[in-house]
């Protein structure tokens, strides 16, 4: 594979270092720091600010991931169709989100670039492969950006009655409680959007303010759930009313739940180039993240179904942890746990929103993308890429009148949004794996050293079987979250394009790159595209 050829935004490559190697933390000729020269041998230079700390990189991933936001969001669902032993389906995926966030911390280290998937992939590959994988993503993302908007319907008007403007029954799969969430959604949105507008800064303040509240708010949720349990933990090996279907489809189906939570631990190498010293800093805030959502989002849904008041009233199936909230820690407790759950809500919101900008600039930086020159383009003072911000907000509002259509369409966009990040990773861990086999992956070695001059992360001779098993579970999970089943994705019967939902609209989005790409090249005879350095 080629090196970087100049690209839209990028200045050319100016340095014969490898790109496995930058020199130790010191100040660069010029005044520049070392992780400005360091993007430089990517044939970029440095636009985004580069302002965040090894905090700020955590709160990237935690808050994508955000656990009190899609706990809350999801967890009804999980129960309802797995029972009480869906609890076993986190550590599960929990698992397997490890191993593919291993492999993602060694590409971290390697290649500290804005658009992390994307970039990953077209190194791996070729830049026709990762530019599918990148455009997968941020499609992937921008869903996911609607689905965490709608989450506020979980905590808002159980909160205060008054946040249902609609008027009518409040909960998300009703009517009007569908409504409702596409409204306070937009809302949220709006905020968000000017946020991304703002400053780097600002952005950042919000989302370290965020976590430190999440987190503190999980934790205290977490340690009043278990002191107010009405049954022991050996509950969640009974699948409840759920086992009708068999434990295999109760299992199978309420994965949904933790796989829609655990994603998005990538999002620290998304913000590698705000980052300073990226290739110490992001492998570890990608595993750091995910550790800490996993272990406390697991908690939370244990202590969900032992606190809950009953198990088979329907309501833990229907209103999820905040019924439990408000039912077993009374109104008062149970409301300012809600208000801290709404805080979590709309952090999460804006930082996958945030990492759904970075993956189109990097994207439109190459020149690879409609309207690539207003989408790469920086404003010097914020540091923010504004065209992006606008984009993504847009859409995703977009998304939200589905809600209004009908009001499964809140499972829909969220089952949607999880495969198409699930297939994404599967488009960097399958070239990775067919470069370990081929003895072409630099990366099986600590060769280089980071901005410290330590060796790079490296899974060493665990790379391989690692990689595999990563390879193989996203694989598996991506097929069974698309897998159509009428019973979760058309429970009322008759809308056969919900059921199908997931599946067309990665088939379309699929189709619609490929048109795209083929428009543009007959336009441009076929140009040659930019290609990565090799992995």
């Amino acid at each position: 594979m080629t090196a970087p050829s100049r690209q839209a935004g990028a200045a050319p490559v100016t340095t014969t270092a490898p790109p496995d190697q930058i020199p130790p933390d010191r100040t660069a000729p010029g005044g520049t720091s070392p992780d400005d020269t360091s993007l430089s041998q990517f044939g970029y230079r440095q636009e985004l600010h580069r302002s965040l700390g090894r905090y700020a990189s955590f709160a990237a991933g935690f808050s994508f991931i955000s656990v009190l936001t899609t706990v809350f969001q999801f967890f009804a669902v999980g129960y309802a169709f797995g029972g009480p032993v869906f609890f076993w389906t986190w550590p599960a995926v929990l698992v397997g989100q490890l191993l593919v966030a291993a492999c993602f911390a060694e590409l971290a280290a390697r290649y500290p670039i804005s658009g992390a998937i994307y970039q990953w992939s077209s190194r791996l590959s070729t830049p026709s492969f990762g530019w599918f994988a990148g455009w997968i993503m941020v499609t992937g993302q921008i869903v996911v950006v609607a689905a965490a908007a709608l989450a506020l319907q979980m905590v808002l008007p159980p909160l205060w009655s008054g946040f249902q403007f609609m008027g009518g029954d409040a909960t998300p799969t009703s009517p009007t409680g569908a409504a409702n969430a596409a409204v306070l959604g937009v809302v949220l949105l709006a905020l968000t959007t000017l946020v991304n507008v703002v400053d780097n800064r600002v952005m950042s303040w919000i989302n370290r303010v965020g976590v430190t509240a999440e987190i503190a708010g999980a934790l205290l949720i977490v340690v009043l759930l278990l002191t107010h349990s009405e049954r022991s933990p050996g509950i969640t090996f009974h699948t409840g009313a759920a086992g009708q279907s068999g434990l295999l489809a109760a299992v199978l189906t309420g994965s949904l739940t933790a796989a829609y939570v655990l994603i998005g631990f990538d999002s620290a190498g998304e913000m590698s180039e705000e980052t300073r010293h990226p290739r110490r800093t992001a492998p570890r805030t990608i595993l750091t993240a995910l550790g800490a959502a996993g272990l406390i989002g697991g908690l939370l849904v244990l202590g969900g179904i032992l606190a809950a008041p009953s198990l088979t009233d329907g309501r833990l199936a229907t209103e999820g942890l905040s019924y439990v909230l408000t039912s077993s820690l009374g109104d008062g407790v149970g409301r300012v746990l809600l208000a801290d759950v709404a805080v979590a809500i709309a952090v999460a919101t804006l930082a996958i929103q945030t990492a759904a900008c970075r993956m189109l600039f990097s994207m439109a930086r190459d020149g690879v993308l409609p309207g690539s020159r207003a989408l790469s383009r920086v404003s010097p003072r914020t540091g923010m890429p504004t065209g992006p911000a606008l984009v993504v907000g847009g859409l995703a509002a977009a998304l939200l009148l589905l809600n209004f259509a009908s009001p499964d369409a809140f499972l829909a966009i969220g089952t949607t949004c999880i495969v198409m990040l699930y297939l994404a990773y599967a488009m960097v861990t399958g070239p990775m794996l067919v470069r370990r086999l081929r003895g072409q992956y630099r990366g099986a070695t600590t060769d280089g050293t980071d901005e410290s001059g330590r060796p790079l992360f490296s899974l060493g001779r665990w790379g391989l079987p690692v990689n595999v098993l990563a390879l193989l579970y996203g694989l598996f999970m991506t097929v069974n979250l698309a897998w159509p089943r009428a019973a979760v994705y058309d429970p009322a019967g008759g809308t056969w394009y919900l059921q199908w939902f997931t599946v067309l609209f990665v088939l379309l989005t699929v189709a619609a790159g490929a048109a795209f790409r083929w428009h543009r090249r007959s336009r441009a005879g076929a140009r040659p595209e930019p290609a990565g350095s090799p992995a």
